[in-house]
Parts: structure tokens; sequence; C-alpha cells
């Protein structure tokens, strides 16, 4: 039976980047040596790691007054490293989830933080609109998307102060207009790799702002060289997770790009909300005009609350993994990121449709 992956993270990975990894551990770039193996300042690991970000570059039109790099730690690494690099005195913060919340928590050992708005009041089925952003914060720091309540910031916003992004879940899922932001990171986990490396973008007129010491580790400038595309690999990388990454941009690249994902999302998210709009049994979470794109959260409908385990049942059964929902929202949600196949969404429609029919 064909499993179809609705995981929110570690999520699908194209095949062909998986394929190309399996390769990679057995003989790295024909060295005879395995890709878990070798040393980080072979030539054939600078070429990959030159190419990987050249890949997001040209993918997201990165310009080269930005820096882009690979570190460890995950998002939540990132959650303080932003304001100890970033924050002189005040920050804002626009609360959508609990990674947001979770991000702030971190940001007040560096500092004040203003929440400018918050959706906490309807358990996060919402993005706050017509908020104020102060003109004395440092940054404004936003979570584009909401991977536990399936929400989504689709439009890159204007601040009037440096805007800080966590894109860990929807990154490469569209065009980003990089230049409204001043960092740009995230997981790779969710569309541009597996756990282990996180993607960071700043632009290179922000390190140092903060004006404190900081740790070696800490300090993005570490990791960035004097010239534009000249990073420094300070400490070993994750390799295993940036080979991966690598093969994954190149399998969106041959795609088309950023701009056939955005269509190819678009068209997997319209089907699969059109059959929770349709179905008598199921509910939408999130307010309609903040649907994810990424992560599709759903319920029983009210007077069908006890068939929940009978439908996860029924859908295990029939090939449909990772749908059950977080514990803070419950049901179900799919996450039908960039690897995830119009098949798989459509193999999950026909369940919810069959289900209905039983």
């Amino acid at each position: 039976m064909k499993k179809h992956n609705f995981n929110a993270g570690p999520c699908v990975l194209p095949r062909e980047a998986v394929e190309a990894a399996i390769e990679a551990i057995r003989d790295f770039d024909g060295t005879g040596i395995g890709l878990l193996e070798i040393s980080h300042r072979t030539p054939g690991w600078e070429r990959v790691m030159a190419e990987t970000e050249a890949l997001w570059r040209d993918l997201l039109n990165i310009p080269d007054d930005y820096a882009v790099l690979f570190p460890g730690g995950g998002a939540s690494t990132q959650f303080f490293e932003v304001p100890a690099n970033l924050m002189k005195t005040k920050a804002a913060y626009l609360q959508t989830g609990v990674w947001a919340k979770k991000a702030i928590k971190e940001a007040r050992f560096f500092g004040d933080v203003e929440v400018v708005a918050s959706s906490e009041d309807k358990n996060y089925t919402y993005i706050p609109k017509n908020y104020t952003i102060p003109t004395d914060a440092d940054y404004f720091h936003i979570t584009t998307n909401n991977t536990i309540y399936g929400t989504e910031i689709h439009e890159d916003i204007s601040s009037p102060v440096t805007l800080v992004a966590d894109m860990s879940s929807d990154i490469m899922s569209r065009p980003v207009d990089v230049r409204k932001y001043g960092l740009i990171y995230g997981g790779a986990q969710k569309n541009v790799g597996p756990a282990g490396v996180t993607f960071v973008i700043v632009r290179r007129d922000l390190l140092g702002s903060s004006e404190r010491k900081l740790p070696t580790m800490v300090n993005y400038s570490t990791f960035i060289g004097a010239e534009p595309r000249d990073n420094s690999m300070f400490n070993t990388p994750p390799v295993f997770a940036i080979y991966v990454m690598y093969q994954t941009l190149k399998w969106v690249k041959a795609q088309g790009g950023v701009e056939a994902m955005q269509k190819l999302n678009k068209d997997k998210a319209d089907l699969l909300y059109a059959e929770i709009d349709r179905n008598p049994l199921f509910v939408g979470t999130a307010v309609k005009e903040d649907r994810s794109l990424m992560n599709v959260c759903f319920v029983m409908a009210p007077g069908h609350e006890d068939k929940e385990t009978a439908f996860m049942t029924f859908a295990k059964e029939r090939g449909m993994v990772g749908i059950k929902g977080h514990r803070s929202v419950g049901g179900f949600r799919a996450s039908i990121y960039n690897a995830c196949p119009l098949e798989s969404v459509e193999a999950l429609v026909k369940c919810m449709r069959d289900f209905e029919k039983q």
C-alpha cells in the first residue's frame, strides 16, 4: 500500500534528493569515501557549500549585501541569536502561535519586548490585523506560517523598522521580496531539507548592531567573510543535512522554482480546503482568509466529534501518515509542503469522501 506522508516536520522530501543522499553516503563526489566520513575541507564539499548558497540566492533572488548562513541548532536557537545580534534596547513581536511565543520569551533576556498584537485569545486561529509597529523598536519579528494552527501571512509586509521573519515552514513555497527583510531564518525540516541545519539570511549592515559583546558561536559575524558570498566554515557544518538541502533545492529549481512551487501549493491547498468546506463531517479551524497553504488543520464538525477516532483509523488503513492534529488544536493536520505530491492530497480527499459515504 502506498503511504502518503503529511507529517509536519521532519516531512516528505523529494525522492530525487533522498536517492542522491543515499548514493553520496556510499561514495561522495567520486572520492570513494562516503558523505558521512569526508572532511568538510575537501574541494568537493567546498563546492557543495558554494553551490547550495548559489541556489538560495538564485531561487529567492537574494542580493549580495545579504549573507546566507547554514548553522545548526534549529530555529529555536535563532530565537535568542536574533535578539543577541540585533537588539539594542527594544524589539517588537507579532504573536501568532506557540513558536512566536517562545521567540518572545527568549528575546526578553536581551531587552524590552513589545507584543504589538496576539491571536492567542482565539487559540491562534487568525492573523492579527491593524496593529501598529513601534518606530522605536530595533526590529519587528513575525512568524510567517504557523504549523500547529494552520495560519499564514501570505504577503511580504512593509515595516518602518528592520523586519525579521521566522520562515521555517513556508520558505521556498512562494516568491519572497528579500529586500523587505533585514533577517530571515528557519529550520530546514519543512520545505528545504531534513532536521539538523538552519538557514539564516541576514543583511550585512546589521552585523554588530546590538553593540554587545557576544560569545563566538552566537555572533553572526563569526560565519561571514569580508567579501560578498565569502562565508566562513568556522567549525564543521552539518554536512549531511546541508547535502540533502542542496539536492532539495536542485529539485525545486528543476520544477520551475518558487513560482512553480506556489502554484502547486495553491492547487493542493484549494483542493483540500474545498473538500473540508463541502464535507458535512469536517470543519476547518483557521479563519479562511488566513488559511495556510502548508498546514491544513481541520476537526470533526459539531455533532460528529465522536467519529474522530474512527476517521483516524480509517485514514491510516488507507495509507495516510501524520495527519493527527497537534494536541493544542486536536483533530487533524495535513502538512502539504513543496515535496508533497498532488496525488497524496487527492488520496486524502478521496479518503474523506469515502468515510462520509460509510
